[in-house]
């Protein structure tokens, strides 16, 4: 019997373990589900929220641009007042655009005169080339003019000179040759 007691003292014991194990298990479950409900219900909560201050917000943001519309044109200094201010800003304005204007204006012209200028330079710099390659090309037409005048009368020269002897032998060899033929037509006489 003793064994048997001991037996249900161990059963109970884990028993009770298994229980307690549960127990620790069931409160972390519920622990973590309370936790994931939590934001869920806060965020249903700002929704809410959101759903009636927008609407209230924009009543008071339109009731403030309306007072202050309305506000200065009330009495008649504030209306002055008023008046002045936006004649002020207007002012302001117009200057201010004058001053762009004015500006940009400047950098106009002087945008446009650097390209004019800078558009001149080109100009008389490719003027100055083209003048440069006209010379040259003068120089050299006239240099090959003289060369091939001056090569054409050595030539004349030359061929006039050996057509000179040419015809001074072949007269020479004519007369030698008129006077053997003679010679002999005379010896055979």
């Amino acid at each position: 019997m003793a064994t048997q007691s001991t037996r249900t003292k161990t059963q109970a014991k884990r028993t009770q373990t298994n229980a307690k194990r549960t127990a620790n298990s069931a409160r972390r479950t519920a622990h973590s589900a309370s936790r994931q409900a939590t934001p869920e219900k806060n965020q249903v909560v700002k929704v809410a929220e959101t759903a009636v201050d927008v609407p209230v917000g924009v009543a008071l943001t339109f009731t403030d641009r309306v007072q202050e519309l309305v506000e200065p044109w009330t009495d008649r200094s504030g209306a002055e007042r008023q008046l002045r201010s936006y004649r002020t800003q207007l002012t302001r304005t117009l200057r201010r655009a004058e001053r762009r204007g004015s500006t940009a204006r400047r950098k106009a012209s002087t945008q446009a005169k650097r390209t004019r200028t800078r558009l001149e330079r080109e100009v008389r710099r490719v003027e100055r080339e083209a003048r440069s390659r006209r010379r040259k090309a003068e120089t050299t037409l006239r240099q090959n003019r003289r060369r091939a005048e001056t090569t054409l009368r050595r030539n004349r020269r030359q061929a006039e000179q050996q057509l000179r002897k040419v015809t001074r032998r072949a007269d020479k060899v004519q007369s030698d040759l008129v006077g053997q033929v003679s010679d002999q037509f005379a010896s055979l006489r």
